[in-house]
């Protein structure tokens, strides 16, 4: 089985789409006068969008419903890893990546928003492949 490489180019355009809204949405989401649930859950469900299409590009031969689970998978993954507290991840929480790729605090809150974004992501890449 060959790679697909323009079906991997539209998923990490999509990615690379996905990435710079969430961005965009936490960065001046307040500043805009956003409310808080809209900046903070509307993050988190951009967040799963691209861990999605993320997924969908590093298992590209993969159907899109197994890419759906192993993105949910991940996902509650990283949730529950802010249950867990060492000098090293704590400190690496604080930095923007750190903050970007695994949160800081656990919310379970997080997960429906997270699921959410996950069927987006799974939404926009049928769309786009089927688009070609």
């Amino acid at each position: 089985m060959t790679v697909d490489w323009a079906t991997i180019g539209r998923r990490a355009g999509l990615c690379l789409v996905v990435i710079i809204c969430g961005l965009v949405l936490r960065g001046f989401g307040y500043r805009v006068g956003l409310p808080f649930v809209v900046v903070k859950y509307g993050g988190s469900v951009l967040w799963g969008t691209a861990l999605f299409l993320f997924v969908a590009i590093c298992a590209s031969r993969q159907p899109l419903r197994n890419v759906a689970w192993i993105s949910i998978a991940i996902a509650i993954c990283v949730e529950l890893s802010r249950l867990v507290h060492t000098p090293w991840l704590d400190a690496f929480r604080l930095t923007l990546p750190g903050a970007l790729l695994l949160g800081r605090i656990f919310s379970p809150c997080n997960m429906p928003a997270y699921g959410l974004g996950i069927a987006l992501g799974a939404a926009l890449a049928k769309w786009r492949d089927r688009r070609v």
